[in-house]
């Protein structure tokens, strides 16, 4: 069934609206920002995700993350009715009785001082960059408007135009120019290269501990620890972003953790909202976030009382430690089946935890074609760059499901 030319539905009001009318619309009146599967869900529980035709599909990119609990995880939305009820919004004008709480919980399982509550992933990293400008400025005693920030290449932090200053990915930075200045570039996982960049003026690193957008790109051995030590070295923070890859994504709560490593300030975001609504903050040392005074920094929905009672509902979750056991356990799993794999139609398998990124060999399917082909096989996933199929899929699946999972993308690489 096709539109009208105005837009409008010829058949009755009540009738559902089918699959291909809603991605009709979605061509139509939304900004094609993106590039969706052409499936349209509906419902959602646990791992598994319904379109609008009662056809199920197997969840194995959890919203890049967003969904480490899974979908409508029952303790979550509990929470979220719960403070539906009573009170969404006061703005940071005033004082409300889950900020506090929120706060001391989230810094108490991070091993923090200080939890600036914020929004999305992209407000969280802006936010830490400010942070460590003053911090430049008020302590280290950089000359004002002079700080840089050390970056990795082919890293990925957001969208803003800051963000994308300071990436090297024509397809985000291309045309978006005048760029903000104030950064410098090394290549990920080169300690020398980064040591190389440091100056006199340096406020921080900005590091994903795994890089996602990537490709899920582990660091070599030590790589992280070397960041540390350099970072002491010449007094300079380390920010990690651990927006994909924390609260449990890796087997632990932070993927810095694989290495005993401790960050000054955290960036997290994601799977902090739980599935339900947008919630980041950046963690850190009083030392550093105490640099932010009254009017410097702000967000009229940061730190709102739904996602404080959410975030909380988060925080609880993860002090059990029980998702950071099944990450690494069916982890291991997911690695290991994926890696037989290796010569059958797949180059290599990089990750951790219940993160791998599946690096298709040359002369095969494009990555957006196998995930195409996932789709049709009742699983979804997605590529991220042209080769690369991401596997991240909710802590809450089963080992039964996740085989089902890993079945599927064998027979599309493999044909079995």
């Amino acid at each position: 069934m096709t539109l009208t030319a105005d837009h409008k539905r010829p058949t009755s009001a009540d009738q559902p609206w089918s699959a291909a009318e809603l991605i009709a619309l979605d061509e139509r009146w939304s900004t094609h920002n993106y590039h969706p599967l052409p499936v349209v869900i509906a419902e959602a529980e646990g791992a598994w995700v319904t379109d609008v035709d009662s056809r199920r599909y197997l969840d194995l990119l959890a919203g890049y993350s967003a969904l480490n609990f899974g979908h409508r995880h029952p303790a979550l939305i509990a929470a979220a009715t719960e403070q539906l009820s009573r009170l969404t919004l006061t703005s940071r004008a005033f004082h409300h009785d889950q900020l506090g709480l929120f706060c001391r919980e989230l810094a108490q399982l991070t091993g923090t001082d200080l939890v600036l509550p914020m929004n999305s992933g992209a407000e969280a990293v802006e936010s830490a960059l400010k942070v460590a400008r003053k911090w430049a400025y008020r302590v280290k005693g950089v000359p004002d408007g002079t700080a840089e920030i050390v970056v990795a290449g082919s890293n990925f932090h957001g969208r803003t135009t800051t963000i994308i200053s300071f990436s090297n990915d024509p397809l985000a930075r291309n045309d978006f120019g005048p760029y903000t200045p104030g950064f410098a570039m090394a290549r990920y996982g080169d300690i020398r290269a980064l040591e190389s960049v440091i100056t006199d003026r340096t406020a921080a690193v900005l590091i994903e501990p795994i890089q996602g957008e990537a490709g899920v790109i582990v660091p070599p051995a030590g790589y992280l620890r070397d960041v540390r030590r350099i970072c002491d070295e010449y007094n300079v923070l380390l920010i990690a972003d651990e927006i994909q890859s924390g609260l449990a994504r890796t087997g632990t709560l932070f993927a810095l953790d694989h290495e005993g490593v401790r960050a000054d300030l955290y960036t997290l975001g994601k799977a902090l909202g739980g599935g339900i609504l947008p919630v980041s903050a950046v963690v850190g040392s009083r030392a550093v976030l105490g640099v932010l005074k009254p009017g410097e920094h702000g967000s009229t929905f940061g730190g709102n009382p739904l996602a404080c009672a959410v975030g909380r509902a988060v925080v609880r979750l993860l002090e059990t430690g029980e998702y950071q056991e099944r990450s690494r356990v069916l982890g291991k799993h997911l690695h290991r089946r994926l890696g037989e794999l290796v010569g059958r139609g797949v180059a290599e398998v990089r990750g951790r935890g219940l993160w791998a990124g599946v690096e298709i060999a040359p002369g095969g399917p494009t990555a957006r074609q196998v995930s195409e082909s996932l789709m049709e096989r009742g699983v979804l996933c997605k590529e991220t760059q042209d080769t690369t199929l991401r596997v991240a899929p909710p802590l809450v699946i089963t080992k039964e499901e996740l085989d089902h999972g890993i079945d599927a993308i064998a027979g599309v690489l493999v044909g079995r």
